[in-house]
């Protein structure tokens, strides 16, 4: 396939890749639907190590105490959310029971 880009021309050939015909078929909005699957699963790429300006970066994400130190913050959120929540509930539940004891005459 012939291909220009800001005037300049190249050649493209896309990947080819080879799948296999599913048995699960459907219909979506009254046309025929089949699933396809790859014959060969991806290949993942390599971890590299590269630098941009003086600065070191890989393409694949760092793990060890960052992912770690990051994942405990995650769920101190998460608990601080879910203890506000707790308390927001029980502040109403509290202020109904009083609103309700004011209406009847308890108070």
């Amino acid at each position: 396939m012939k291909l220009v880009y800001r005037g300049v021309s190249y050649d493209y050939d896309p990947p080819q890749v080879a799948v296999t015909e599913s048995k699960i078929t459907g219909k979506f909005r009254g046309l025929d639907w089949r699933f396809h699957n790859l014959k060969k699963p991806l290949v993942l790429q390599p971890p590299v190590n590269l630098t941009y300006r003086g600065v070191a970066y890989s393409n694949r994400p760092t793990s060890g105490q960052e992912q770690s130190a990051a994942e405990a913050n995650i769920r101190e959120q998460a608990r601080y959310r879910l203890m506000r929540k707790e308390k927001a509930i029980h502040n109403r539940a509290a202020s109904m029971f009083v609103r309700t004891a004011h209406e009847v005459g308890l108070v």
